[in-house]
Order: structure tokens, then C-alpha cells, then sequence
């Protein structure tokens, strides 16, 4: 069987298998993939493989294990060109690895509300979500995006390193929830495949395969439709790069089809993208990866998550470990999330943070060079009377106390397509 290290135990260098013609390019490709620490060299045919795994391959995909599965980590034009384009044109994501799931049942909405902070309830039809699923600890299992449709389901899109957590977890409580009286199943969806179209010429490429107006369908609202000819698919406006795009659900037998008709659209440039620009991307969103920015151990507050929290939720105080989630809002936690801007050699995972007085105050968790702003960014928990944006730190990189400064997020301004407001 291949060995999975969990992103805090791999070592610090990276193996052969992602060399990925990164000396044109070293620091943005080496760097963001030592904060997923995710890499080993594994036999390709014990890990499981998206219905893209062969297009993936003829198209120049340099696979590498991730979190079970074999997934492209970029592609022969490299992570700061697909990085750039999705900033500037509109790239392809194969997220076929996340986990999507369905809760059924006449009372599938108190099940998600027992799974979630989400406020389901209030949530209008074919709206989604971000939302956390707590432990009893209020630490984060998982975070993950709930849609209420308006078919008899709340559709979630989960991690796929979480994926047996989260179904364990899921088990128990609806296991709970049965003895309660509480009727909801929940049922991952292996025959549906998951790509992400990201970039601002998105609706330029997507709008004449849908008969959908897409001017209607603003961020995180969602609907099922053909698309370019192939049924049953479920577009939603949202992603994880911080540019306008979306997600869409692909009957699994079909997710090639797909892949190419977007590719050779007419209408804009479309390139393939692979893990190592989506992290960089949504580094530069400030968006949280799951295993270094954001785990069992970390809580929404320190996380600055908390907005997740719906406001009946916090009303009722029916989440997960409730009580203590509301008194850490109103007391400060004694760390906090931040981003990081730096110069020189680049931090990333586990680099330790001191004050100016050579005090050790937090670690960073993710960090990498940002090819949009050409220059180091980071995230990382540093405690609370040093998470001013404008606060001077010390990163310590490879032996040296490199300058750094608390910045505000996101580091790149996120571009979701959000309802205009009308002039009063």
C-alpha cells in the first residue's frame, strides 16, 4: 500500500517525482509544495485516479500522489504560467478527488445542521455555503461547502484527505440522530466527477454551452444543467483561486468530454491548471488549506473562520462545542491567522515567527513566492498583540531571521461575481 504522511510529518525536501521542470521556475514550484508535505514516492497503481487521469497524461500532467490519489501537480508550461492565466484568462481544475456527497431525507437539514455550523435552514434554494464541520473540541474536521438545492438535497463538497473522517464522522451522527427521530441519509456520489473552470473569461467560455443566463447565477448560487450538450450537471458559481469561476459536477463517464469542449473554446484561452498553481492561487486569496493552515486542533475563531457561523446558529448555541466557540469570540483567542509578506528566501510550513525582541510569538503555515505579486507571502498564527497588519516579525529561514510584515487579506483581491448594487 502507499504511505500517506499527514502535511506536518513529511520531510522538508522534495522528491524526484516533483522535479516538474521546476529550475525554470524553483522557487514558486519547490516552495508551495513543501507546505503540503503530502509527497512520496509511491506506485501509481495502488493510489485511485480521477476519470481524467489518461487526459491528464496526454496533455503533459506530471503526476504525484495527494492524498491517496494520483493528481497532476502542473503541466509542461508550469505553475506560474497556469497560475497567471487563471488570473488573467481561465484555466481547468480536475477536483474529481474532493468528496461530493448528498443528504437525503425529510429531515436532511437538521442532519446537515448537526454536521455543520451552516445555518441550512435560512439558506435560500441553490445557495452554498464554505462551513466547517467541529468536533466536540470545537477543533475544524473538516471544512466543506454545503449547497441547499431545490431538489430534496443538500449537496457537500468535502476534502478529499478528509474523506474518511468525514464519513466516519457522518456515521456516528447520523447514527445519533436516529435515536433521536431524526430521519436523513448521506450518500457520496463516486459516479459524478468534479471540474473547475476559474478565471474572469469563465462566463465568456461557459455562457453558450448553457442556456442558463449566467449574469443570474452570482457567486455561490447553483443549478443542474446541460452543459455543452451533457446532461444532469450541477454548475456552481464559486471555486477556490479567488477569480470568478465554477465548479461543475459531471456525470464521471463524461468528465473528458467536458475537459476538451471547454478547452478548445473558441472564446478565450483556456489552459489545464494543477494542484501546485491552485495552491498558489489561493494563497494569494488567503484561503485556508486543510492540514497546515487549518486542522482537528485549530478552532474557527483563531482561524478567523467565525463568519461561518450562522447567526441563528450562535443564537440557538446548537453547534459542536458551542459554548466555548462563543466565549473565545468574545474573549480574543490567544492566537490569530495571518497573513505575511516577506523578501528574500521564502517561509513555508512549520518556519518558526519571532517579535523584534527575538521572542518566538507563532509559526507560519503555508507560504510560497506569490507570482502575481512577485514577492514571498505566508500565512501562519502568531499571538494576538502581533497580528496588527503592519507589525514587523522575524521569519527564521534556513538558519537566518528574515524580515517580515503582518499584511491584511487576502493578499490579491478576490474578484467573485457578486450582485451589483443598485444606485439609491
Amino acid at each position: 500500500m502507499p504511505i500517506l504522511l499527514g502535511p506536518r510529518n513529511m520531510a522538508t525536501t522534495l522528491v524526484k517525482s516533483l522535479k516538474l521542470g521546476m529550475r525554470a521556475q524553483p522557487g514558486a514550484a519547490a516552495v508551495c509544495y513543501h507546505q503540503q508535505r503530502r509527497y512520496l514516492r509511491q506506485d501509481h497503481d495502488h493510489l485511485k485516479k480521477t476519470p481524467l487521469y489518461d487526459f491528464h497524461i496526454s496533455h503533459g500532467g506530471k503526476m504525484v500522489p495527494f492524498s491517496g490519489w494520483a493528481m497532476p501537480v502542473q503541466y509542461k508550461e508550469g505553475l506560474v504560467t497556469e497560475h497567471l492565466h487563471c488570473r488573467s484568462e481561465a484555466v481547468i481544475f480536475d477536483v474529481s478527488h474532493m468528496l461530493q456527497s448528498r443528504i437525503d431525507g425529510k429531515d436532511r437539514i437538521k442532519l446537515a445542521e448537526l454536521l455543520t455550523v451552516a445555518d441550512v435552514q435560512n439558506m435560500k434554494e441553490n445557495t452554498g455555503t464554505l462551513s466547517l464541520i467541529l468536533n466536540g473540541g470545537g477543533g475544524i474536521i473538516d471544512d466543506v461547502i454545503v449547497t441547499k438545492t431545490d431538489l430534496d438535497y443538500i449537496y457537500v463538497v468535502s476534502n478529499a484527505g478528509c474523506a474518511m473522517k468525514v464519513q466516519s464522522h457522518v456515521e456516528m451522527a447520523i447514527d445519533n440522530a436516529k435515536a433521536r427521530g431524526i430521519a436523513a441519509t448521506f450518500k457520496p456520489m463516486p459516479n459524478m466527477a468534479l471540474l473547475a473552470l476559474q478565471g474572469p473569461a469563465m462566463s465568456k467560455v461557459l455562457q453558450p454551452g448553457v442556456k442558463t443566463d449566467l449574469t443570474q447565477l452570482t457567486f455561490m448560487k447553483t443549478g443542474v444543467m446541460e452543459v455543452y450538450g451533457i446532461p444532469e450537471c450541477r454548475v456552481t458559481r464559486c471555486g477556490y483561486t479567488g477569480e470568478d469561476g465554477v465548479e461543475i459536477s459531471v456525470p464521471a463517464d463524461r468528465a473528458v468530454e467536458l475537459a476538451d469542449r471547454l478547452m478548445n473554446a473558441p472564446e478565450a484561452k483556456v489552459k489545464l491548471a494543477g494542484l501546485g498553481a491552485r495552491d498558489s492561487l489561493r494563497l494569494e486569496a488567503g484561503l485556508c488549506l486543510y492540514g497546515n493552515d487549518i486542522d482537528d486542533d485549530t478552532d474557527p475563531v483563531e482561524a478567523v473562520l467565525g463568519w461561518t457561523i450562522g447567526k441563528e446558529r450562535r443564537i440557538n448555541m446548537d453547534f459542536p462545542a458551542a459554548k466555548t466557540i462563543l466565549n473565545l469570540m468574545k474573549t480574543h483567542p490567544a492566537k490569530k491567522r495571518v497573513g505575511i509578506l516577506s523578501k528574500g528566501p521564502p517561509s513555508r510550513a512549520q518556519t518558526n515567527i519571532y517579535n523584534e525582541q527575538g521572542d518566538k510569538v507563532g509559526q507560519v503555515t503555508s507560504g510560497c513566492p506569490s507570482p502575481s505579486l512577485k514577492g514571498n507571502i505566508a500565512m501562519g498564527y502568531v499571538g494576538i498583540a502581533d497580528t496588527k497588519p503592519g507589525t514587523r516579525l522575524l521569519l527564521e529561514v534556513r538558519g537566518k531571521r528574515i524580515p517580515g510584515t503582518v499584511a491584511k487579506l487576502p493578499f490579491v483581491p478576490h474578484n467573485y461575481y457578486t450582485p451589483k448594487k443598485s444606485k439609491k
